[in-house]
């Protein structure tokens, strides 16, 4: 009987073992480290937003404001009171799409060359055609589907629309819950479309230069995934290890109670 209670009492202790080493250490958790931050001396660090180009199948929202609100109707197939609460699907059938040859179609105006602009140049562009047939017409142009992909060890992976022109990477994965325990911060992958194919850029959490990276802010179509710790596949093993000891433990016990009878 005490050899069954030896063995059942080191089963348990090499479990033990096992749920330890799927541990997480805590100075992997926190984003942005550096000793030089602090809250009684902040610093400020300079990072320029890279300008984003329209692309082909992007969708624009094209409000036009006049005396002339008959002229206004024929442009305005969103309404801005309302484009927050909009449903995606809604915003992209009434948004403006940009073709495979870069150009969008506006009543009266005509097709437009919009690829490889900046939306401020799109704009400034609608302007100017749209003020040679109405005299004091404001044009304002924005980027409906402005939409990123969260995948990986985040709370709600999915896809995500983003309204909002200076959204980071940090603001990216706010909008999935943040990352789970087991999530990588030292290696989270950005896939980002460019004209040329797509392009991978490894990034660490961790580290305070990630505010100086040109990959800080995100662009529309940019996808984050979250790479998973080794510790998630230990602690899964741990479990299930766990649960063949717990099983064998038993056996252990009953067959020495069956010898004692």
């Amino acid at each position: 009987m005490p050899t069954t209670r030896y063995v059942s009492l080191w089963l348990m202790v090499l479990g033990a073992l096992l749920q330890l080493g799927g541990c997480i250490e805590q100075r992997r958790l926190p984003y942005i480290q550096n000793p030089q931050y602090s809250a009684s001396s902040p610093i400020t660090v300079a990072n320029a937003r890279p300008q984003y180009r329209v692309q082909a199948n992007d969708v624009l929202s094209i409000r036009v404001q006049s005396v002339q609100s008959e002229f206004n109707e024929l442009f305005n197939t969103t309404d801005t009171r309302t484009i927050f609460n909009s449903d995606p699907g809604v915003m992209f059938l009434s948004g403006y799409s940009v073709t495979e040859d870069g150009e969008i179609s506006l009543p009266t105006v005509g097709k437009l060359k919009v690829g490889g602009l900046t939306v401020e140049k799109v704009q400034e562009l609608v302007q100017q055609r749209v003020g040679s047939y109405v005299r004091g017409a404001n044009v304002m142009v924005r980027l409906l589907s402005f939409k990123i992909t969260v995948l990986g060890e985040v709370r709600a992976p999915g896809r995500y629309y983003v309204y909002n022109g200076q959204a980071s990477v940090l603001e990216g994965l706010g909008l999935a819950g943040d990352l789970t325990e087991f999530g990588n911060r030292q290696n989270v992958k950005l896939i980002r479309q460019l004209p040329t194919g797509s392009e991978v850029v490894l990034l660490d959490l961790t580290d305070g230069a990630l505010l100086r990276s040109p990959y800080f802010y995100l662009l529309p179509n940019d996808a984050l995934y979250v790479e998973p710790l080794k510790a998630r596949t230990t602690r899964a093993n741990a479990n299930n290890l766990g649960l063949v000891f717990s099983a064998i433990s038993a056996v252990v016990l009953l067959l020495g109670y069956i010898r004692l009878n």
